[in-house]
């Protein structure tokens, strides 16, 4: 893969872009000048064709030199000319290094392979790239070059085109993989002939102190390919996770001891050669006493600390294959740059992902983690985040258990998706679900969370629509706070925007909400929603609020007028209907299924608040369960419904009621006009009550009390055999 510059700067003419594996431009090497021969009468003679005045053979006297270079190609600083259209370019080395020559005069690759390099369209197929001279003399001082080492040319210049484009790959990481597979695959093949990356195990983050000794973890290796293309040297094969020759490192986890040689080097930060004694030790004590890997020896090994912006998080270990060159001392420089670059950007990424999962979690816990299994509906939720990089926002959804039988269903858009929008919804979501617990009509709740917006900032604003399910009655009741209305789909695939009055936004304050109460037939589906479904910078609100009803319709006519579509299914399609440009905000879905009540699964009685009153209902309550069928809990209910209705009538002044309902279990409610809440205590020996609740406690599958505005409820439920 090309790897593509992402800074602004001026293209240098004739610089060819990276290499194969997105390493390094090669710089352009102008031809050089022949030296000057003596020729046979003494005079001095150019060895280029064109000196003196002499135009070259074959060609004008302004026409390109050999190679593509100018007739000012022969000074230090000259830029060769653009090449002619359709003229042929060689493609550069992978390395981007100039060839280095290997001891027997042959020019080799940066893996150190010998054999013929391309040619670069000089004359006579000679390599003009390097800046020697063809009898291998320094260009400057014409003393000879040691077979040995690194060719005197431009290596500065070399370097740092490679540390840019190195150091803009490993930046272009967003998580940890990123950043270390962005370090192996900038520096294998350019830099060196195989990475070993070790990190801190675990990693700190941020300002962490770390507990405990540094352990480093072998994260990565990475190799140069053993394949080959014939035109441009390496081919980029997907190497393994563990490529062969380094898969047989056997210390994959390394305790760095305090006063060890690897823990003077990593305390040291600077990149080492390994040929020194104290480094040598480090790098076995990195790799293992044991490990197989085969270090070459010299300046073939480079072990770098990397350091983050508190404390060193791991090491990075540069080698190079005994054929090839080894490394110099400004590649220590080189090393350090990627070393710093890296650490920088783990760190960085640690913290990206710390903030992710700290979102996450405040997401998570302010959104239902499950939704309620309320007798007589069926719910359904989505919730979409507005981006990857947004994933907390101020839409929220809940679904609250009422009293007899009831449930509370609320959708509700704080203004914003940051972490602020977050918080203040939990804080609304919570307002919320204690004024549920109060069993406030509908506007009231919302009158009181009005209060609350105003009380959290003068700009604090949200939309809610709060709605109350009666499976009994079959009829909801809804109030609106400027949110979207909701949207009924009828059982026969009518789908239909209900009317409610829209009402102000939360946090205006000064405004009455009003409460519209409508007919729930069995069968349908509610869908409640916000504003990220149906509005974008593509379609209005009313726009969309249209596409969703003809989506709802459609989806029904798929199942038949005689059965409702399966609600998760329903969900998924109406998420279906937004496009590429639709996700400007986040999404909150819910969606609720009424089954009801049948009036035959009902008994309801009232019961006036005197002694005989536990007898009587022990009496209705046999009859009930005679009609159902339910004889076998005879026992069981009169004993529960005895205790509750004589704790309700001891305190009441008015008249108890008394309801059995039968669904897929057995559920009795008893309410009096108490507001204070039984609880459940241990009797003493000498106590001729208190019992009553420990009996309920005992017997029954679930109980509870909820207090009501006019008084309270004590219900329980029991299985159906």
């Amino acid at each position: 893969m090309t790897e593509q510059p992402t800074s602004f700067e001026r293209p240098q003419p004739g610089v060819d872009p990276a290499d194969a594996r997105g390493a390094l431009p090669r710089t352009p090497q102008p031809p050089q000048a022949l030296p000057l021969q003596p020729r046979p009468d003494g005079a001095p003679r150019s060895a280029a064709p064109g000196a003196a005045g002499e135009p070259a053979r074959g060609t004008g006297a302004d026409a390109p030199r050999a190679g593509g270079a100018s007739p000012a190609a022969g000074y230090e600083h000259a830029q060769p000319v653009a090449a002619e259209p359709g003229a042929h370019r060689p493609r550069p080395a992978p390395e981007g290094i100039p060839a280095q020559p290997d001891p027997g005069g042959r020019a080799t690759g940066p893996a150190g392979a010998s054999g013929a390099v391309r040619s670069s369209g000089t004359s006579g197929g000679a390599d003009r790239r390097s800046s020697g001279g063809p009898s291998g003399q320094e260009r400057r001082s014409g003393q000879p070059l040691p077979s040995n080492r690194p060719l005197p040319m431009r290596r500065d210049g070399d370097r740092l085109r490679f540390v840019g484009a190195a150091t803009r790959r490993i930046a272009r990481g967003m998580d940890l993989d990123e950043i270390v597979m962005g370090l192996c695959r900038a520096t294998v093949p350019t830099f060196s002939d195989a990475i070993l990356v070790y990190l801190r195990e675990p990693l700190p983050v941020g300002d962490e102190r770390p507990v405990g000794p540094l352990v480093l973890r072998l994260r990565r290796t990475d190799r140069i390919p053993t394949e080959r293309d014939t035109e441009i040297g390496f081919m980029p094969v997907p190497a393994p996770e563990q490529p062969a020759e380094l898969s047989v490192v056997t210390n994959e986890l390394c305790e760095v001891r305090s006063g060890s040689a690897l823990g003077e080097v990593l305390r040291g930060v600077r990149p080492v050669f390994t040929d020194a004694p104290s480094a040598r030790a480090a790098l076995t004590e990195l790799l293992g006493e044991d490990s197989e890997l085969a270090v070459p020896d010299g300046q073939r090994a480079v072990l770098a600390p990397l350091r983050g912006r508190r404390r060193v998080i791991g090491a990075a270990l540069f080698l190079r294959r005994p054929e090839r060159l080894p490394f110099e001392n400004d590649d220590l420089l080189v090393a350090a740059q990627l070393a710093t670059h890296s650490a920088l950007g783990i760190d960085k990424a640690m913290l990206y992902g710390r903030e992710a999962y700290i979102a996450d979690e405040l997401q998570r816990t302010m959104l239902p983690e499950t939704l309620p299994r309320p007798t007589g509906v069926r719910l359904a939720s989505r919730y979409l985040p507005a981006a990857q990089t947004a994933r907390v926002g101020g839409d929220w959804y809940d679904a609250i258990p009422l009293p007899g039988s009831r449930v509370a269903l609320v959708v509700g858009d704080v203004m914003g998706h940051s972490m602020t929008s977050a918080a203040i919804m939990g804080q609304l979501r919570t307002t919320a679900q204690t004024l549920a617990g109060l069993d406030l009509p509908p506007q009231e709740v919302l009158h009181h969370l009005d209060e609350q917006a105003q009380r959290l900032g003068t700009d604090r604003m949200a939309t809610c629509l709060y709605a109350v399910y009666d499976p009994v009655s079959h009829r909801i009741t809804i109030a609106n706070a400027g949110h979207p209305p909701p949207v009924l789909l009828h059982l026969g695939g009518r789908a239909e925007v209900l009317k409610v009055p829209p009402g102000a936004p939360i946090g205006v304050g000064g405004v009455d909400f009003e409460a519209v109460e409508l007919d729930a037939p069995a069968g349908g589906t509610l869908l409640l929603y916000t504003d990220g479904l149906v509005e974008s910078r593509l379609r209005d609100v009313w726009t969309g609020i249209e596409q969703l009803r003809e989506k709802l319709a459609a989806t029904a006519r798929l199942t038949g007028p005689d059965h409702p579509p399966p609600l998760e299914a329903l969900c998924d399609e109406v998420l279906d209907m937004l496009g590429p440009g639709d996700r400007d905000d986040d999404i909150a879905l819910l969606a609720a299924r009424f089954d009801g009540i049948a009036p035959s699964d009902v008994a309801y009685w009232f019961l006036d608040p005197e002694e005989t009153a536990p007898g009587q209902a022990r009496r209705l309550a046999r009859r009930a369960l005679a009609r159902w069928g339910l004889e076998e809990l005879t026992d069981s209910v009169e004993l529960l419904v005895s205790e509750v209705v004589t704790n309700a009538v001891r305190y009441a002044s008015r008249p108890v009621t008394l309801r059995l309902l039968r669904t897929d279990v057995l559920r009795c409610e008893v309410g009096d006009d108490v507001p204070q809440l039984p609880r459940l205590r241990q009797a003493r020996a000498t106590d001729e009550g208190g019992r009553g609740l420990y009996l309920v406690n005992r017997l029954a599958r679930r109980w509870g009390a909820t207090r009501l505005s006019t008084g309270k409820v004590v219900w329980f439920e029991l299985h159906r055999g």
